[in-house]
């Protein structure tokens, strides 16, 4: 009968270890999330992981295609609580593996093309040579320059005559 109970304490100890084991084993699988410095979003970290690809489309959409400046959210917003340092405490730029959104971005292999225009970090850091290095150096020629523009303006033509 000591036996028996010996026996199903044992096994009661070791079903109860089994998930907190589990627990260990996959948190060691997930990225290393940099902590962020900034107040928590309201509508949770969860959503923000889940959705943040959407709402920057969003505002991208209303910025770029509607010439909407005055939206809620941004990039640079981001890394105002987000800027990643390294162990020196030196803010770090896209190229270091370091970088808060490479933690989940190497980890999934998406590419972000984000910083072949936009900053990596806040404003006042030197990205200089890191981020020069991100941008493909393509030669313009004058035509090019002028598609762009003609492309452009005919983009704000037409907002302008949806608006009226």
């Amino acid at each position: 009968m000591i036996l028996f109970l010996r026996f199903t304490l044992l096994c009661v100890l070791l079903i109860g270890a089994v998930p907190a084991a589990m627990a260990q084993d996959r948190s060691a699988l997930l990225p290393d999330i940099p902590a962020a410095t900034g107040e928590p979003h309201a509508e949770g970290n969860e959503y923000w992981r889940r959705n943040h690809m959407d709402l920057m489309r969003h505002d991208r959409d209303l910025t770029m295609r509607e010439g909407n400046r005055k939206i809620d959210a941004s990039l640079k917003g981001c890394f105002d609580c987000h800027a990643a340092k390294d162990g020196e405490g030196t803010i770090v730029t896209y190229q270091s593996e370091q970088h808060f959104c490479r933690a989940c971005h190497d980890y999934v292999a998406v590419k972000v093309d984000c910083f072949m225009c936009h900053r990596s970090t806040p404003d006042g850091v030197d990205e200089g040579a890191p981020h020069a290095a991100l941008v493909p150096q393509i030669p313009l020629k004058e035509t090019d320059i002028q598609s762009v523009v003609a492309y452009l303006q005919q983009g704000a033509s037409k907002t302008a005559e949806a608006k009226q």
